[in-house]
């Protein structure tokens, strides 16, 4: 039997305000997470939405401005799929400048960047294999590098942390060669006792210790194990050993002295490929002259998959002056900030978008100040864009890759870019509850405590998917 249409109405009514007094009060489990690791629910700001509707599962300090973390790369990567679009790529040109007689170019080689962060060894292989290619088996001149499409501020790299041997404190460059670091690997050779230790890419004058004793240790801190030092450009040295329960391990390391970088790799991945360099390997400026080829990046959309699911804050850094060289004044951190901001009102609204702050695009840092809402109404305004299946399929999966490989919420039911910095730790993205509904979640946390209350989020995103009290279709249909 229908009920009449009035009293439907007054039960809709009712199950709308259940929701809304629901909506202001945190799930028991989160408050008792935080409880755990003493952080105060004014810590949390959260908001959880049905994607595509305004309906409000869960508001709480929505509108006060947090720092975001690496969720700002949220706003960094979702304003250069829209502005740029999905195929949009980078290109490196590359000129030959003088004659080629007998393998010998008399002249320079010259390579201009601009901002490809994908400029990894392999790629820098296949565009020296093109050198050779054209006829070049030695250079009579010097490897000139025009570097004048960004314009960065010196900065030591770990004024940031203190930690300048972080790889993601590596600053950004508009010809950026293999992020500017060294992987150090150690395999254990139990017949000879010792770890072998291998280092990539080759970097021309980098020597290391071959290999490093084997000891019974637990795995542990293997790597203070090792008792490195880094304090010379020219020497990896480790006096320590190797705990042999660690099996194989990798170590990435951004290069001590980042200025001499490129200078070392093009020299040695020349050297490896049977080249000859007269010259040396110097800073100057390209032709205006058309190029004798270009090497292009990969797709945008893969290059913005592998900055959400890894949190890549160099890749995100170059990212975010490039919107600033395509879109805006040129590549400088303040036309960057321009373009995005600008975009940021126009997709979100100027009163919505008022309020937020924006440093740099990888979220490390201290000064950049997002809200839960903004970040909901951002990613709202994303599911709706033409460009919500490159965004979406950017983010982490919960326990299948990227941040969320260690995830405890049900595998594949969160889409979820992770934030953390010392006092910062937050989630933003989609969660599939099991009722059906994709909700849009934003979860950051402003404390000391911060990372210590990450089962606070982890209880949030379990909540979402349990969705609990959620109002079923029918009951708001006549």
């Amino acid at each position: 039997m229908h009920l009449p249409l009035r009293l439907r109405m007054l039960a809709a009514l009712a199950a709308a305000l259940a929701c809304s007094v629901a909506a202001a009060r945190l799930p028991p489990e989160v408050y008792a997470a935080l409880e755990r690791a003493r952080v105060p629910p004014e810590a949390l700001s959260v908001v959880v939405q049905e994607a595509g509707s305004t309906r409000t599962r869960l508001a709480w300090q929505e509108q006060a401005l947090q720092n975001p973390a690496s969720l700002t790369k949220l706003w960094t990567t979702y304003a250069a799929l829209d502005l740029l679009g999905p195929a949009w790529a980078w290109t490196t040109p590359v000129w030959l400048q003088g004659s080629v007689t007998d393998g010998v170019l008399e002249g320079d080689l010259v390579i201009k960047g601009s901002g490809d962060p994908k400029l990894v060894p392999e790629r820098l292989w296949l565009l020296l294999r093109r050198v050779q290619a054209l006829g070049v088996r030695e250079i009579r001149g010097d490897i000139v590098l025009d570097r004048s499409a960004f314009m960065v501020p010196e900065q030591n790299p770990g004024d940031f942390d203190g930690e300048p041997l972080r790889p993601y404190n590596v600053r950004p460059d508009a010809l950026l060669l293999a992020y500017k670091s060294v992987l150090l690997s150690f395999t254990p050779d139990t017949q000879r006792g010792v770890a072998l230790v291998g280092v990539e890419p080759t970097l021309s004058g980098l020597r290391t210790d071959a290999s490093v004793p084997l000891s019974a240790a637990p795995c542990g801190d293997w790597r203070g194990d090792l008792r490195p030092d880094f304090s010379d450009a020219q020497r990896v040295r480790l006096a320590g050993s190797y705990p042999l329960a660690c099996g194989e391990k990798q170590w990435s390391l951004a290069y001590a002295d980042p200025k001499s970088y490129n200078e070392r790799l093009l020299v040695g991945l020349w050297r490896e490929l049977g080249g000859k360099l007269g010259g040396g390997v110097r800073d100057g400026a390209a032709p205006a002259t058309r190029p004798n080829f270009e090497l292009v990046s990969p797709p945008l959309a893969d290059v913005v998959r592998e900055i959400n699911k890894y949190s890549n804050n160099v890749m995100a850094q170059q990212l975010f002056l490039t919107l600033g060289l395509v879109r805006g004044t040129g590549g400088t951190p303040e036309a960057a900030r321009d373009v995005l901001r600008r975009w940021l009102a126009e997709r979100l609204g100027a009163r919505a978008a008022d309020g937020a702050v924006l440093d740099n695009g990888s979220g490390l840092s201290r000064e950049t100040r997002l809200s839960a809402l903004q970040l909901a109404r951002l990613l709202q305004s994303a599911w709706a864009s033409p460009v919500m299946p490159e965004l979406l399929a950017s983010l982490p999966v919960s326990g299948t890759d990227g941040t969320l490989m260690r995830s405890k919420a049900p595998a594949g039911r969160a889409h979820l870019k992770t934030g953390s910095l010392r006092d910062v730790a937050g989630v933003a993205g989609f969660v599939l509850s099991a009722t059906g509904r994709r909700y849009v979640l934003v979860a950051v946390l402003n404390h000391p405590n911060a990372n210590a209350a990450r089962p606070a989020l982890d209880a949030l995103v379990q909540w979402a998917i349990t969705d609990p009290g959620a109002i079923a279709p029918s009951d708001t249909q006549n």
